[in-house]
């Protein structure tokens, strides 16, 4: 509801602009503005997959990026809880019994 009352404020304030300036200034206020639609235009070289370029983590796509970061921060976390537990897990010790 206020999305709808922005857009009919802006509207409104746009045609009133436009039919109040001057004649010389006219063609100036109609130009269409792109705003933020210019997402999508690439800046710099671009990016490619992890698997393509593994030594460059620069140049990969973000997304790939995320995913090999957690990765491997869950790994380091894991790795170094099972070193300080010293491995062990809730398993039970068989007893060897021994011969004579």
């Amino acid at each position: 509801m206020a999305t709808l009352a922005a857009a009919a404020a802006r509207q409104l304030a746009t045609s009133s602009r436009i039919s109040t300036a001057r004649t010389s200034s006219l063609p100036s206020n109609i130009i269409h503005r792109r705003g933020l639609a210019g997402a999508a235009d690439h800046h710099g070289p671009p990016k490619v997959n992890v698997w393509q370029d593994p030594l460059s983590p620069s140049k990969w796509k973000e997304e790939h990026f995320v995913i090999v970061s957690l990765s491997a921060w869950g790994l380091l976390i894991f790795g170094g809880y099972k070193f300080f537990t010293g491995g062990k897990g809730k398993k039970e010790e068989k007893l060897v019994e021994a011969k004579h």
